[in-house]
């Protein structure tokens, strides 16, 4: 009988040891152990270059938690707008993420033991561009909304750590130290979102995808495409109280991954909530604190799985500022915020920060309450 085990458990630096174990139940060991020693120089060698996977293959889901965030379901005025964010992005994980899926080791002569410790870290400076467009015309009694958006990224991947083996009485280690990065343009999103006003309370739907067309290489550890379609559909709501000039926003979605072709590997169904907390501290700047939740709700699956199931979450928490001023006969906002994140499982956290800039059609009239802020 072949019995197959794997096991986490925090190794001597902090980082997660995974044990990988086959075994054949035989009371007569003996006769295997003429080929222990080609078997274990055959696993250090397989185990030469790693390929790094996550949970949401690469690490990276199609959401981007945090794209959503203060007014978020208020409506827009009607015209063309356009947004450009900086946005970057430093993250690490232990072995439980790095060593998940990193070596592809093949047939393994009964009695293998693999042990393999590593950490991975991440980091990305991208640039999101997207135009788009508000209707005038109502759409059930909604106002419609269309965009598009791609990134312009480096992305550098670096992976570390130590693969030790052993066969009966045989052992060795392998330390390996690999990194590569990539410029280049990402997938393009388009976006759809129909609004409705109700005096304090404002609501929105919304539907966006993933098309498969940015640099992307299966072999690759930094990519900037996903390498796999998704298609993401959710709703939000906000709360704003134009006398106080307070608001709030929470808009929530699930994503549905498609199956990545080139390594037969297919994350699971993702849910996200992106929520935001504002006060008009001047008629021109308002502030408040930020935040998202994101959990993978379905296993990962596709032959190219071969950890099982293996869930992701990530909670991140942060403070957001923005400062508006005419551009013309149009208005501008500039945008800062920043999250830490906390509570990963599956998913490399750290810590990301946003600038973006917007422009859109200005407003016939300044709100009231933050025009009355100045003469307090």
């Amino acid at each position: 009988m072949r019995v197959v085990r794997i096991e986490t458990a925090p190794g001597a630096s902090g980082a997660t040891v995974m044990e990988i174990k086959l075994s054949r139940e035989n009371k007569d060991s003996s006769r295997r152990r003429p080929v222990f020693g080609a078997a274990l120089i055959s696993l250090i060698a397989a185990a030469g270059i790693p390929s790094l996977a996550f949970a949401d293959e690469g690490g990276v889901s199609f959401w981007l938690p945090g794209t959503f965030d203060s007014f978020a379901a208020l409506p827009d005025q009607p015209g063309w707008a356009f947004s450009a964010t900086y946005y970057h992005a430093s993250a690490s994980a232990g072995a439980s993420v790095a060593a998940a899926r990193t070596i592809s080791i093949g047939a393994l002569k009964p009695g293998l033991q693999v042990n393999l410790a590593a950490t991975t870290h991440q980091t990305q400076d991208s640039l999101y561009l997207e135009p788009g467009y508000v209707f005038a015309t109502p759409v059930l009694g909604g106002q419609a909304a269309v965009s598009v958006s791609t990134v312009l990224a480096r992305s550098g991947t670096a992976v570390d750590g130590s693969l030790s083996a052993t066969l009966g009485p045989l052992g060795a280690v392998r330390s390996f130290d690999i990194s590569d990065s990539v410029i280049g343009f990402g997938d393009i999103n388009p976006q759809a979102t129909l609004k409705w006003n109700r005096g304090l309370d404002n609501f929105m739907v919304y539907g966006t995808g993933g098309i498969p067309v940015g640099a992307y290489q299966s072999t690759r550890l930094s990519n900037i495409g996903l390498g796999y379609g998704a298609m993401d559909v959710g709703g939000g709501y906000t709360y704003y109280n134009d006398d106080s000039g307070y608001e709030f926003s929470a808009i929530a979605g699930v994503t549905y991954n498609l199956l990545n072709t080139s390594t037969n590997y297919q994350s699971g169904v993702d849910f996200h909530l992106d929520w935001a907390a504002a006060r008009y501290l001047t008629e021109k700047i308002y502030a408040g604190p930020v935040g998202y939740f994101y959990e993978q709700l379905s296993c990962d699956g596709g032959s190219g799985d071969r950890v099982g199931c293996f869930e992701s979450r990530v909670t991140g928490l942060g403070a957001e500022v923005t400062y508006s001023f005419p551009v013309g006969k149009l208005e501008g906002d500039l945008t800062l915020k920043g999250y830490g994140e906390f509570a990963a499982e599956n998913r490399p956290s750290g810590w990301n920060l946003w600038l973006t800039f917007s422009v859109s059609p200005a407003e016939p009239a300044q709100a009231s309450a933050r025009a009355a802020l100045l003469h307090k």
